[in-house]
């Protein structure tokens, strides 16, 4: 695959190239990833490992509670992985009906945690090594300590006070009520025995277990009303990736409950623009991307359910007509003023592998908002995610909260493939970023021809939930100027993580090249 290898944009980072790779947030797990690798596991081990020791030493963003989908290319074919679970099944709109809008912290935030479920799924289907060696790094980390990064010191500290009313949490988290600082050793046992509980059986103690028993406990205690059946009735789904034509190349996303299927939609309208006639970072290309993306939120904040509730069919919304009709929306010199009221979070891991036998993995994993519900099941470790809050309230919408049912979620996996051959496996972590993300580093990557760390330096755009467009520092100010002349509500003052934290792998001739955001703590490191 073709790039341009000049570093345009101020950075702190080199693309890297090597026969094998693995870049995420966090260094340690991206080095647990390696160690695998070094073991004799392939791309999947790799990401099972690097996954589960993100879970102990990025527990602000994911933890052993959280939800998690895959994008894996075999060698072969692109297979997808939903591993989020569903709400549990005594659930209904009836117990929401006094709620303005669905909680964001307590058990009725809480979905079954999916990601112990996709860690088997994904080792069951690919794995090479044995499943309990994937887990020595991470179990390592939480016995005898990690240093905690300055990003991730920000963000436990915010976390002391967020959940100072959880006991748990603050037992689990914090040394007596106060969090640690960059650089400051942590030690999490209660995640080293629950982890060393997961790999010994396989995950069965999480879903019909004692795990299961003790999660079902703290449950009753809180009113919760989630059960063992709806533990012991959770599954991983492998499911067949949706994907849309962007040019010569294919991106390939996992279908609803995830918001991948914006991205599809936006590229699907930008098809019909030639972004390359326009100067990268121009006014005109920055336009068409944003008006692109306010066209796909309109339909998706209306459509995208759990599959089982959607209303239209999805490929509806992928049809050529229907995204010419969308495109002809958009006006050169006049922005829209559709607004985005999709549930946002900006707190997500995101990983990517490639191995020297052409195996690549794109997988994300997250508690939603943080540490999540601020639920720690005494004595785990298991932070709860927070999905829940995904649903929406209003009667009649595909999205509307109810039992068994899987909610909206924005993490999403990407994957670009040209003629049936890899090309790419990339994330933009971060809420409402992602879907726009993967529309920028597409648009950048094979309109303009970046090079992945090219593409992760330049600065973002992003468009709120409020209908405004944050321009990140580095935008020319007269093309701010220029976007704000044709309607666009420019905001230039958001904090850095509202840009989101991308992990991008490219297939070149031989080998591969690797890039990490430096927004995040993390990096690509391969050999």
């Amino acid at each position: 695959m073709h790039h341009t290898w000049d570093l345009s944009y101020a950075s702190r980072r080199a693309p890297v190239m090597a026969a094998n790779i693995v870049a995420t947030s966090q260094p340690l797990a991206v080095q647990a990833g390696i160690q695998i690798l070094h073991q004799g596991g392939n791309a999947v081990d790799a990401a099972i490992a690097t996954a589960i020791t993100l879970t102990v030493v990025e527990a602000n963003n994911n933890g052993i509670g959280s939800d998690a989908f895959a994008l894996v290319w075999d060698g072969k074919e692109l297979h997808g992985l939903n591993a989020s679970g569903r709400s549990p099944a005594a659930w209904s709109p009836e117990r929401f009906r006094d709620k303005s809008e669905m909680p964001i912290s307590g058990w009725d935030a809480v979905t079954v945690p999916g990601a112990v479920s996709g860690w088997v799924a994904l080792s069951d289907k690919f794995g090479n090594l044995p499943f309990n060696d994937l887990f020595e790094p991470a179990i390592n980390y939480a016995s005898n300590g990690f240093q905690l990064g300055p990003i991730s010191a920000h963000f436990w500290e915010r976390a002391a006070r967020t959940y100072n009313k959880f006991e748990s949490f603050m037992h689990t988290f914090t040394r007596e009520g106060v969090a640690a600082t960059t650089g400051e050793l942590i030690t999490l046992p209660d995640h080293a025995s629950t982890l060393t509980r997961i790999a010994d059986t396989r995950g069965e103690t999480f879903y019909r277990g004692e795990l299961a028993a003790a999660i079902i406990k703290d449950s009753e205690a809180h009113a919760g009303l989630m059960t063992l059946d709806d533990l012991a009735n959770h599954s991983a789904d492998w499911v067949i990736p949706i994907s849309q034509n962007y040019h010569r190349q294919r991106l390939h996303e996992i279908p609803p409950n995830g918001q991948g299927l914006l991205a599809l939609i936006a590229l699907g309208i930008l098809e019909d623009f030639d972004l390359q006639q326009y100067p990268v970072d121009s006014t005109d290309s920055v336009h068409l991307q944003v008006e692109a993306v306010r066209q796909a939120y309109a339909i998706v904040e209306r459509q995208l359910a759990d599959p089982d509730h959607m209303q239209q069919p999805l490929d509806d919304f992928l049809e050529r007509e229907f995204l010419r009709q969308k495109g002809a929306n958009i006006n050169l010199s006049q922005a829209s003023n559709i607004l985005s009221r999709v549930p946002a979070n900006p707190d997500t891991v995101y990983l990517t592998t490639a191995d020297s036998n052409g195996m690549m993995v794109s997988m994300i994993q997250s508690n939603y908002l943080g540490f999540g519900s601020g639920i720690v099941v005494p004595g785990t470790g298991i932070s709860m995610q927070n999905r829940g809050r995904g649903f929406t309230l209003e009667d009649g919408h595909p999205n509307q909260v109810a039992g068994g049912k899987r909610p909206y979620h924005t993490i999403i996996p990407g994957f670009v493939t040209q003629n049936h051959t890899p090309l790419m496996s990339f994330g933009v972590m971060g809420g409402h970023m992602q879907a726009q993300g993967h529309v920028q580093m597409v648009v950048r990557i094979f309109d303009y021809q970046q090079n992945p760390q090219a593409a992760s330096d330049a600065p973002r755009w992003h468009v709120k939930e409020d209908g405004r467009l944050a321009l990140e520092q580095g935008f020319d100010l007269k093309v701010a100027a220029d976007l704000a002349a044709r309607g666009h509500n420019i905001t230039f003052d958001e904090p850095a993580y509202i840009f989101g934290g991308a992990q991008l792998i490219t297939k070149l001739k031989n080998g591969y090249c690797g890039a990490s955001d430096h927004r995040k703590e993390g990096m690509a490191a391969g050999f």
